[in-house]
């Protein structure tokens, strides 16, 4: 009977020892969901604005282009305005960028690849990073120095492509 007696008080004492983790856990976790809420709400009213460009110099990679576009393989925007800047590249030196892998890359490089330079790969992942293109579709429109004069995610707004109309 003993043993009987000291079986329950473990076993209670066990499932009190688990109900204080649980708690511990529980308010750790409630915690973490507040902070990540914080850290969500926060970066919701940071979107990219591509404006931040203006100004910076194009790499090497780039030189000689004035209308450079950036793309991605993972993005349906993306596929949806290449055969716009396909058409405004065709009037100026022009440069597509197209990340990611697969297929893909293929069909873009086919909608822009006929009137512009295309980069793609490792240097195309590279460029996008030099320049801080976080958005895609991205286009810029370069100086004659090869400062980016402006930029914006819709072809439409650059001024020159605008006015070209």
């Amino acid at each position: 009977m003993p043993f009987l007696v000291a079986a329950v008080v473990f076993v209670g004492l066990l499932c009190l020892f688990n109900l204080v983790l649980g708690l511990g856990v529980l308010r750790r976790l409630r915690e973490h969901t507040a902070e990540l809420a914080r850290l969500n709400e926060r970066s919701m009213f940071m979107p990219y604005d591509p404006a931040v460009l203006v100004g910076r110099a194009l790499p090497e990679a780039a030189a000689g282009a004035r209308l450079v576009g950036f793309f991605d393989v993972g993005c349906s925007t993306c596929h949806e305005r290449a055969p716009q800047f396909a058409e405004a590249a065709g009037k100026q030196p022009a440069l597509a960028v197209v990340t990611g892998d697969g297929a893909k890359v293929d069909d873009l490089v086919a909608m822009v690849g006929g009137v512009s330079s295309v980069i793609t790969g490792e240097e195309a992942a590279r460029l996008t990073h030099d320049l801080g293109v976080e958005a895609f579709p991205t286009f810029l429109w370069a100086d004659q120095e090869g400062t980016v004069a402006a930029a914006h995610t819709e072809l439409s707004e650059l001024p020159v492509v605008a006015t070209a109309r």
